[in-house]
């Protein structure tokens, strides 16, 4: 985590070499949380850059004297939520206007090829597939203090909800993920 001030101060007022200083001490951790939100390492990269890009856009509204890292991983989570919601209108579109159709040739499928997939990696792709799918209810709570290693105190401020709605989000969550990878 960044907690120079400093540089958090300088980032705020638009200084590029600050905000690079940041950009560098956060990004493999945003990637982790990006990649385990969307399950894929191309989409991550896009939102990872997507996520950087509004932050420089906006770095006028960071208040320096909050940790940067949590400003960054709440653009990260509504920049996850936008693909989560697109993501689902592609496979609506891919269902309802049907395979043969011409418009189907435009929209990509996101299904890993499970044939080319050995055993061990059929189960942790399972365990993608469903974390990927947890409502974002349960799968930002669980991976911010899983993947991000916050406490729960701190996915709670992120999230605007209480401590116990944290607890409670990830207990539910991990119940689903068990279900899921156990078939």
């Amino acid at each position: 985590m960044v907690t120079d001030p400093a540089i958090c101060a300088r980032a705020a007022g638009k200084d590029r070499a600050a905000f690079e200083t940041l950009m560098t001490a956060t990004k493999s951790g945003l990637f982790r949380f990006v990649r385990r939100y969307t399950g894929d390492n191309e989409d991550a990269l896009d939102l990872v850059q997507e996520t950087y890009t509004s932050a420089w856009l906006a770095i006028h509204r960071y208040d320096p004297a909050r940790p940067f890292d949590v400003w960054l991983r709440a653009i990260a989570l509504n920049k996850c939520r936008d693909w989560g919601r697109r993501r689902t209108v592609r496979r609506w579109m891919r269902h309802s206007v049907g395979l043969d159709a011409p418009e189907a040739a435009h929209i990509t499928d996101d299904a890993p090829d499970a044939e080319t997939l050995v055993d061990d990696r059929r189960r942790l792709e399972r365990l993608n597939m469903a974390l990927r799918d947890l409502p974002d209810t349960l799968k930002a709570p669980l991976l911010l203090t899983t993947v991000d290693g916050r406490s729960q105190q701190e996915a709670a401020h992120i999230l605007g909800i209480t401590t116990k709605a944290v607890e409670t989000r990830i207990a539910r969550a991990r119940q689903k993920l068990a279900i899921a990878v156990s078939f």
